[in-house]
């Protein structure tokens, strides 16, 4: 296919990868974003090897390298009693099973490591401080000067606005869990748990996840737990009531444990939404991708990586197809990454009943755990971190 303009809603991580991998393939990219400024709100990001592959590919493996942590192991414990119940290795065995590195780091570097790279493609133009509502998304281009696009990516997140643009586009729904996220200084969680790995406490309805982050002089922690439907929100700060909900439901924790969440400093709180299946492009070249197109809950943390699968796999399928066949091209690409996205989530759901697992259940899933080994439990998530998008 010739060069096309390609808009893109959104420069969040899915949409900027989405941008690098259209312009790498000679399009013309405009990414448009409302906020006046780009930053990123959030700790800790885990990029595992069907991520990581992608962003080397893209050129990024240099400032990947320098930016990511790769932890040794991702280890289970028993957020009750503080008891190790299995491990996956990582660190070079990751890289040499799945081809790519596992790795950790702070969603603020990937963020600006995409940024970086965008602005430095001659091909992409960043447009920042642009008010983005459903009604005027199709004017964008026109607005700006640019060409009529050969497609618009909602890559616009949960509460995306291009989304309105799709029929049988499903809205988001809220999934009863909320995520706290805080920092720690890593010498004071030693007690606990090893700084160099990523630790997962599996509690009763409840699970604390535990990981590297600023040279390793940091431990970002995610703790997730039930919660009340806040609307339409994405982050808040917590307030004293927060704290007292959140003590509270992991009240059945090691007193270690419950000793880190109640001396934290100030969390913040996301409400973790869903958005069902349902169609994510229309017949007009719009596309939905990332959490626009299918948020899904991070017990499987995938959610960055399926964007970025989605961002890259669009282009490769777009730009492979004869410019007559760009609708067809988008049907196909929908219907592979639909497959791909189900399996993820069913992870994600069997994850959730397996770390929030009580009584009877939990003792099976410890029992079950123990003796598979370390390469077993590795071997489960072939599909997963082994997979490589189209064109890789």
């Amino acid at each position: 296919m010739s060069a096309q303009n390609i808009t893109i809603v959104g420069a969040g991580i899915a949409g900027l990868v989405t941008a690098l991998s259209f312009a790498r393939k000679g399009h013309e990219v405009d990414i448009i974003e409302q906020a006046q400024a780009l930053s990123e709100v959030g700790a800790g990001l885990q990029i595992s090897p069907n991520a990581s592959r992608i962003l080397i590919d893209l050129g990024l493996g240099n400032s990947l390298s320098k930016a990511m942590i790769c932890p040794h192991q991702i280890t289970l414990v028993s957020g009750l009693s503080l008891r190790k119940i299995a491990h996956v290795p990582c660190g070079t065995f990751a890289a040499a099973r799945w081809g790519a590195p596992y790795g950790v780091m702070h969603r603020a570097d990937l963020q600006a490591m995409l940024i970086e790279a965008v602005k430095s493609q001659s091909r992409c133009r960043l447009h920042l401080n642009q008010r983005v509502e459903s009604a005027t998304i199709p004017t964008l281009p026109e607005r700006l000067g640019r060409p009529a696009p050969l497609l618009t990516v909602g890559a616009d997140g949960v509460w995306s606005q291009t989304r309105h643009l799709v029929p049988g586009a499903n809205s988001p729904r809220f999934s009863g869990q909320v995520a706290w996220r805080f920092k720690m200084p890593a010498d004071g969680v030693r007690a606990i748990l090893n700084p160099g790995n990523v630790t997962a406490f599996l509690g009763t309805n409840t699970h604390l996840v535990a990981y590297p982050i600023e040279n390793s002089t940091a431990i970002n922690m995610v703790a997730i737990a039930r919660g009340a439907d806040p609307g339409q929100t994405w982050a808040e700060r917590e307030n004293p009531t927060d704290r007292v909900n959140l003590l509270e439901a992991f009240r059945e924790s090691h007193p270690d444990l419950l000793s880190i969440l109640r001396d934290a400093p100030q969390m913040t709180w996301w409400p973790l939404f869903e958005v069902p299946d349902g169609r994510w492009s229309n017949d007009a070249g719009t596309v939905l991708i990332g959490d626009a197109a299918h948020a899904m809950t991070p017990f499987a943390a995938q959610g960055a990586a399926m964007a970025i699968e989605d961002g890259y796999e669009l282009a490769q399928a777009v730009s492979d197809a004869a410019e007559d066949e760009v609708r067809q091209a988008v049907t196909q690409y929908e219907t592979r990454r639909r497959i791909r996205i189900g399996r993820a989530r069913k992870r994600a759901a069997f994850n959730r009943f397996a770390y929030h697992a009580r009584g009877p259940v939990r003792l099976g899933r410890d029992l079950l755990l123990a003796v598979k080994s370390p390469e077993s439990l590795a071997s489960d998530l072939d599909w997963l971190y082994g997979y490589r998008a189209a064109g890789l």
